[in-house]
This record gives structure tokens, C-alpha cells and sequence, in this order.
């Protein structure tokens, strides 16, 4: 499988995640600042996903699967020992895509756009950190006093994608300091070696 990602983006996650099931992944860069998008193999995105956008997953038989939370859900079920993902059908699932859709719409999609284009203007840009707080207050409360992980003691691709995300904060100008459960938990995802390897990885193939 080939994972089209670009460095410093919500791709990321889904590469942690490959790397946390022992998934074999073809990394192909795509340059998301210029418009026509191309890969690093010189193959125009807009064929591979008309969004332009990434991440995009391309499986061997040639089907294209897009949107991050359905790519690392597909990941996670690849390899159920993992633990990555709680069985289809349990309460345990769906409490996962509760949080891989709130993270998608309450937190991903505050930062990018509004807080990645000045032109917006800093009213724009201070109503967007107002909802942020909001929301990672929300997420504070929901980890209580030493909660490990989103869905308790057990890391899964949501919390891949929370970490994915609020790693934008310093560019973003984001204050996590009134948060300090949300803090402890990016350390702790952070020290993961699956997400060291994810992060060395796409720094080493940009530098190239």
C-alpha cells in the first residue's frame, strides 16, 4: 500500500498509526503548496484525490481510500491485535469515531484554515483560539486526573490524530498551558517510539 502524505499535516497520523500495527507503508511526498499538486514521482495528485488534499491511501488491488479518520480505522482493523481499534459493533467503536469526528470538526478544522491563513485577518484568528479553548477544555475534562488515553488505558487511532493535531499549536500560536491533562497526554504519545519513527522519517525524506 502507498500512503501520499506531506510533512507537517494531518498524514501524519495515519502513518503513526501504520508503524504502530506493523504495517508496511510506500511513502509518496505530495508538494501541497503549489497548485497544480504533484508527487514526488512527478504524478499529478488531482488524479490520485480530486480534493487535493491529503492523506490519501492507495491499496494494492488500486483502490484509493481518502479521509484520514476512514484510513486509520481501515489501518487499525488490518491488524485487530494491535489494539489500534476497538471491534466493529461494540460501544467501544463507537465512542472511538465520537472522538475521530470530534477531533476532525471541533479541533482540525479550527486550526486548518483559520489559523493557517493570516489573510483571514486576526479577528478571524482570535474567535478561532476562543473555540479552541473551548473545546480542549472539554477534552481536559473528559481525560480526568491521570487518564492515560481518550478511551482509557489503551492507545488507538484517536489518539494518533489528537496528537497529530494539537502538534500544530506552536505554529498555531495555540496555549495549551491551561490543559495540563491534554499537555501530559501529547508527552506521553510523544515518547511513543511508533511516533518518533513516524516523525524521523518524514524529516529525513524531506531533507533529501
Amino acid at each position: 500500500m502507498k500512503l501520499y502524505y506531506a510533512t507537517g499535516t494531518c498524514s501524519l497520523s495515519p502513518h503513526i498509526v501504520a508503524i504502530e500495527a506493523g504495517i508496511a507503508l510506500e511513502l509518496e511526498r505530495v508538494d501541497i503548496r503549489k497548485i497544480p499538486r504533484i508527487t514526488e514521482t512527478g504524478a499529478d495528485y488531482a488524479r490520485i484525490n480530486p480534493n487535493l488534499y491529503v492523506p490519501a491511501l492507495a491499496l494494492d488491488d488500486g483502490t484509493i481510500l481518502l479521509e484520514g479518520t476512514a484510513i486509520v480505522q481501515y489501518l487499525a482493523d488490518l491488524a485487530p491485535a494491535s489494539g489500534l481499534a476497538p471491534p466493529a459493533g461494540t460501544m467501544a467503536r463507537v465512542q472511538l469515531q465520537s472522538w475521530l469526528g470530534f477531533i476532525a470538526t471541533e479541533l482540525h478544522k479550527v486550526f486548518s484554515p483559520w489559523l493557517f491563513h493570516p489573510e483571514y485577518g486576526a479577528q478571524a484568528q482570535d474567535v478561532a483560539r476562543s473555540r479552541l479553548a473551548a473545546r480542549l477544555d472539554y477534552v481536559e475534562r473528559q481525560l480526568g486526573d491521570g487518564g492515560q488515553y481518550l478511551l482509557g488505558g489503551t492507545f488507538t487511532v484517536a489518539d494518533a490524530y489528537l496528537y497529530t493535531v494539537l502538534s500544530w499549536s506552536e505554529v498555531a500560536k495555540v496555549d495549551l498551558g491551561a490543559f495540563p491533562q491534554v499537555r501530559a497526554l501529547l508527552a506521553s504519545i510523544g515518547d511513543r517510539p511508533a511516533v518518533r519513527e513516524a516523525i524521523r522519517c518524514e524529516a529525513q525524506r524531506q531533507a533529501q
